[in-house]
Order: structure tokens, then sequence, then C-alpha cells
């Protein structure tokens, strides 16, 4: 049966997996849940408790939905967690949360175990929201494909897609003229961090994207618009994260993201309204035409760059 949403029910939600790297289980919670400021200044990832100290107290917390239960693939993590975020509850094992909760959020960004993570979850009928990439292979997609069209409600993306910095060029980049080059940059591997630079840039252009040469550090795609499109992901690049630019025949914009906070908001929001609607914000067509972009880079770099085109790429 399609999943309807939840209607204005309070929303109990588990917060599952947490990988070196990644601290969304602290930062994703507390926007929920609010937290503790002591506890939360221990954590490991001290640009959350720096950004969480900035906002307004009262633009904590998301009304009717709470995190309710946690589990991290180290047991210690999650007591630490559970006392900065305020969450109730932590379980021995992921699949403890079925039946006392009506969604959960995997919140690990390593796509090659979002399947196996995922499983129980989607063949219990559980919605679920999968942090950034949703894979990184053809035959993952292929799975998430499958219960996709099975009606099996899944969510997935990345904070940038809802990055208010680039909003503007998302709606209109008339006054650049046709469009030839746009360059987006992020730090970390390609694996883990590609899909951040992806989606600031995919929204301006659009689908459509053909084929990509990966050299190493810097994908290069085309587009059916006759857009060069350069990615670029280096692991110590931190100073060109979140980084666009765009140019085109009468004029050239920048855009830097900086608002993490509000975008994380905007996302666990966009969530949320999935569950209360049973309308997914993001057409899953678009989270694969990323998901092949992010696959088909894989394959030309292990193919020492040869060009690879998205069609190729089997879900």
């Amino acid at each position: 049966m399609p999943f309807r949403g939840f209607g204005e029910k309070d929303l109990r939600i588990a917060m599952l997996g947490m990988v070196e790297g990644n601290g969304h289980p602290y930062s994703w919670s507390a926007i929920f849940n609010g937290y503790d400021p002591g506890e939360m200044a221990r954590c490991p990832y001290p640009t959350i408790p720096d950004y969480l100290g900035k906002q307004p107290k009262n633009s904590l917390g998301i009304p009717g939905a709470r995190i309710t239960h946690i589990w991290t693939d180290n047991p210690e993590d999650a007591g630490r967690v559970a006392r900065a975020s305020l969450i109730p509850a932590i379980v021995d094992t992921p699949e403890a949360v079925i039946g006392a909760v009506d969604a959960v959020i995997v919140a690990t960004d390593i796509g090659h175990e979002h399947v196996a993570r995922c499983r129980p979850f989607v063949e219990a009928g559980v919605p679920v929201f999968v942090d950034k990439p949703l894979v990184d292979n053809g035959a993952d997609l292929a799975v998430f494909r499958r219960w996709h069209d099975e009606g099996r409600p899944i969510m997935s993306s990345s904070c940038m897609a809802y990055a208010k910095e680039f909003f503007p060029y998302r709606e209109s980049t008339h006054d650049l003229g046709e469009l030839r080059l746009a360059v987006s940059s992020t730090m970390k591997s390609w694996e883990r961090y590609g899909i951040h630079a992806l989606s600031a840039v995919y929204p301006v252009v659009g689908p459509g994207f053909l084929e990509v040469r990966h050299s190493g550090g810097v994908a290069h795609f085309t587009h059916e618009r006759g857009v060069e499109v350069l990615v670029a992901a280096i692991d110590d690049m931190y100073g060109a994260f979140g980084k666009l630019m765009i140019c085109g025949t009468q004029g050239t914009a920048f855009a830097e993201f900086q608002d993490t906070y509000g975008a994380f908001r905007a996302q666990l929001l966009a969530f949320v309204q999935f569950l209360r609607t049973g309308v997914c914000p993001v057409p899953f067509e678009e989270t694969e035409e990323l998901m092949r972009m992010i696959i088909a880079a894989i394959v030309s770099r292990d193919r020492s760059g040869a060009p690879v085109r998205l069609c190729d790429i089997a879900s």
C-alpha cells in the first residue's frame, strides 16, 4: 500500500548510525530536540556547538517531531549524543526501534552501506531518510529503484539542495545569458562529499547530464544544454567547500555556502513534511540522476579518466 503520510500526529523518529567524520547525529538531533549546552560542548565536532550556539533559542526544535531513540555503531557514542541532544532512549540494535518509532534517519554517509542499513526498515514499512549519498554503485542503486517502484517511503538528499545562498540562481540565471560553465567544489572524498558539490550545481543547471571524465580531483560533466560542469572534490581542500561559480555569455555569478544550520533545518523540515503528507519533496528521478553522476565519475576515475555515459550506469 502506498505511503500516505501520518498527518498531524506527533512523530517519533530514531537516529541510527554514526561513522567517523560525520557528526550528524549530534546536530540533526539537536535541531529536532534542542540540546544541553554543557554536553554539546564535548561534541568531537567543534563546528556543531559553534553554529548551534549562534541560533536563537526559539529556532531550535521542530514542532510535533522528536528524536526519541538512538543507536550508533560505537555504543559509547550513543550515550554522548543522547545526553547532548536530549534523546530519551538508547537501543542495542537498530532493529529494536521497529514498532517504537514512526520513521528512522540513517545518519551515515558511506553509500555502499546504505542498502544493508536501510533494509530492515524498508521491509518493515518504516519511512527512511538516508544521508547523502544514497549509494555509490549501480547494484545498490538498482535496489533503491526497486524499493521506490514498490512504493517504499525513502528520501535522501544533501543539505546543499536546501542552501539559501544558491536559491537565486535556481530561480533564474537569465541575466547571465546562455550558461557555458559551472564550477562547484568541496573537500573530502568524491564518494562521501562529491554529492554536496553536485547538489549545489544540479538545481541550477537542471537534469540532462550526459557524460563524465574524472581524472582524480575534478570530474568534468557534459550536459544536454551545452553547459560544461566541473565538480572538484579534493581531500584537504577545506577552503573550497560550498563554492559555486556560474558563467554565461553575458555575466558570471559566484555564491558561497555559509548557513549550515539553516540548510540542515530546511532539509529535516522537508523530511517531516514528507512524513506528514506522504509526498516526497525530492523526485526519485533527480536522486537517481545524481547517483548516476556519482557512480559514473567513480567508474571514469577507475578507468584513468576515460569518458563514461550516465545512461550506461545500470539501475
